[in-house]
């Protein structure tokens, strides 16, 4: 899920709105959903934060098989985004932790027992690690969310049970990894084999931790391969919780390592080192195009990369305009709309567009926004201040452009990092909001005359991630979905993320496919055995 500003090795200054800054819309506390939840209400927004039922217990690297400082014995804050205060001091890892690290995965792989493993012994580790996942859901989710400001309902009951389904899933292809017998001409017997790639570097974003996490170590591990992982320096904690429950589940010392860091230091480090076989990288196209090229410039290791999106929801003349409504609305704003496929160019038939405008506004002002450990709460805090800025200067190039600001468009609360659901009308393809990547809760609405007209301009981006299509015309479904130049299309429903579905994009929204069985390719070599054939019964 991608142009997340992961572990970025970009940086940007941008200034903060007062928290004075009178908000545009008040609608008055929810009744319904319990004291401190509010529906645009600038009034003590948060009151009183409550305390994650969780301990931090984790935060150094884990290389090797052991927890150790940092080389360096620096740390790192790692926040509350409900807050801004601090939750842990975190092992700030840099190359000299990259290198021990690697060193740990390179012996893990040449030397160790995890290559010689059975499949199926591979296999039943990652069963009891799920096994573990599930006992310690709890706990998990609970971090997810402190670390991460993502409602803990969705932690939960969501993402918890998908990334322990994701390891499940790998487990079962461990051992149905295979080559092929491959006829040739002459008196020659041919095989393929898939072998592992050796040590894999893999960067993760802060925007769905643990999900990336599976995606990433999940078929890793199901080929064979050893790992090196850097967590986003945003979202640490439940990275280092996962890696226990591997140790725990039986994975040999070294074949899962993960340091904490910064994107130029570690980050960096893992792209350009020398004895990594291959990187993955989820996170912006801007620090993609970095990490190709440290890859590219040391050693030329394989690179797989999941980047931004600017996802066309298409909402088409013959729509039921109320359902369409509520799924543009869960295609933009899940998870605060930090999600790299979200639909964040919401095009919709001039025929329904003034009625949809009217409902899609009501529906934003309706969204409860507080604390994401208060239940019914549907969107919490953006992850920093810095995301936090972003968006509201994205929102502020809007209304400068002549969009017409619906509803939202400020601060929500005097504390965290919390924005008001936004809507826009009346948006042009040339603005910034139409073309650039917020990453936040801001939609925006534009219209379309017909098929063709909206083929093109969905198409007139340098992404290519996903896209939405909203209609009850099987030919209009066909044409479109053939017709968008991107790695998945949904068909009246959007964000469908099964673990055996592929997920990754065209043009610079990425290399490559994670999930399914296509993400296997990425951690495996393909070599070809050529024997002669003396006096053959048969060819």
């Amino acid at each position: 899920m991608a142009a997340r500003r992961i572990s970025s090795l970009l940086s940007r200054s941008l200034s903060a709105p007062s928290a004075s800054t009178p908000l545009l819309l008040s609608r008055g506390k929810n009744p319904g959903s319990g004291r401190g939840v509010y529906r645009f209400s600038n009034a003590a927004a948060l009151e009183e934060t409550i305390t994650p039922p969780v301990q931090i217990s984790y935060t150094q690297h884990l290389i090797n098989g052991q927890f150790v400082d940092a080389a360096s014995g620096k740390t790192f804050p790692t926040h509350d985004p409900r807050t801004g205060e601090v939750i842990a001091h975190v092992a700030e890892g840099d190359a000299e932790d990259v290198n021990r690290a690697v060193a740990a995965a390179r012996k893990a792989f040449d030397e160790g027992p995890w290559p010689k493993m059975s499949a199926y012994e591979r296999s039943l580790i990652m069963l009891r690690f799920a096994d573990l996942v599930d006992k310690h859901r709890g706990e998990l989710a609970a971090l997810e969310s402190w670390n991460s400001g993502k409602p803990y309902e969705q932690s939960a009951k969501s993402e918890l049970p998908s990334f322990a389904r994701l390891f499940r899933y790998y487990a079962g292809w461990a051992d149905k990894i295979h080559g092929l017998t491959v006829p040739a001409d002459g008196n020659h017997h041919v095989q393929t084999l898939h072998e592992p790639i050796g040590v894999a570097g893999q960067i993760i974003p802060w925007n769905f931790p643990l999900i990336m996490f599976a995606w990433k170590v999940g078929p890793a591990l199901a080929c064979g391969n050893t790992i090196v992982l850097k967590s986003a320096e945003q979202t640490p904690l439940t990275a280092l919780y996962a890696a226990k429950l591997f140790q725990e589940a039986g994975l040999p010392p070294g074949v899962l390592n993960v340091v904490s860091g910064y994107g130029p230091s570690a980050g960096a480090a893992l792209a350009c080192h020398m004895d990594v076989d291959k990187i993955a990288f989820t996170g912006s196209t801007e620090t993609g195009k970095i990490i190709l090229e440290l890859a590219a410039k040391s050693n030329l290791k394989a690179v797989t990369l999941e980047l931004g999106g600017k996802s066309p929801f298409i909402v088409c003349e013959d729509a039921d305009v109320d359902k369409a409504v509520e799924l543009a609305h869960f295609a933009l704003f899940f998870n605060q709309g930090q999600c790299c496929c979200a639909g964040s160019r919401t095009y919709v038939h001039e025929r329904v567009y003034d009625e949809f405008i009217e409902k899609a506004k009501a529906r934003a002002l309706r969204r409860v926004v507080g604390d994401p450990f208060k239940k019914g709460v549907e969107q919490g805090p953006q992850i920093d201040s810095e995301q936090f800025e972003k968006i509201l200067r994205y929102i502020k190039s809007g209304v400068e452009s002549n969009a017409t600001l619906e509803c939202g468009g400020q601060r929500f609360g005097s504390k965290g990092y919390f924005i008001q659901p936004t809507v826009f009308s009346n948006v042009q393809d040339d603005m910034l909001i139409a073309k650039d990547e917020i990453f936040g809760p801001v939609q925006s609405i534009l219209k379309f005359k017909n098929i063709d007209e909206v083929i093109q301009r969905a198409n007139t981006t340098r992404y290519g991630l996903a896209a939405g299509i909203f209609t009850k015309n099987v030919d209009t479904a066909n044409t479109l979905s053939r017709a968008l130049r991107v790695g998945s299309v949904w068909v009246n429903c959007f964000d469908v993320f099964d673990a055996a579905i592929p997920f990754g994009g065209y043009k610079m929204s990425g290399i490559g496919r994670e999930k399914g069985i296509y993400s296997l390719h990425n951690y495996l070599q393909v070599k070809a055995v050529v024997t002669p054939l003396k006096n053959p019964a048969w060819l």
